[in-house]
């Protein structure tokens, strides 16, 4: 039972990291968008070549950190799915003798407020 509020704040955690990841992620997919229609509309325009040359290298970049992004906020994910796992395998791995005191730990482990929102962001993430 002295692994539990460890295992709560670890969900706390990881779960922020991935929300942050994914919100960065759209963040840079939404940036080089806009840097598209940016480059696009200096060609349209006539603009000087450097501009349109550093214009096409700021998507560059964008597009850099959306798979960085990308690839850190897959990381975290399988890293959060091993967690909700672990959480679930040691909150189900306490004998209990009675069935009464069972069911409200179990109860208490479906209504666990920590591993609601790291199933929430998880389910998030992977959409």
């Amino acid at each position: 039972m002295s692994d539990i509020p460890g295992i709560r704040r670890q969900l706390k955690i990881q779960a922020g990291g991935v929300a942050r990841l994914a919100k960065e992620n759209g963040l840079y997919r939404k940036e080089a968008d806009q840097l598209k229609l940016k480059r696009d509309k200096l060609i349209v325009d006539d603009a000087e070549s450097w501009d349109v040359k550093n214009a096409t290298r700021m998507i560059e970049e964008s597009e850099k950190m959306v798979i960085d992004t990308a690839t850190r906020l897959e990381k975290a994910a399988d890293v959060l799915g091993d967690l909700v796992v672990r959480a679930r395998r040691l909150l189900s791995q306490f004998v209990i003798h009675t069935i009464q005191v069972l069911g409200e730990k179990e109860s208490e482990l479906a209504k666990d407020p920590a591993l609601v929102k790291a199933k929430e962001v998880l389910e998030a993430a992977k959409a």
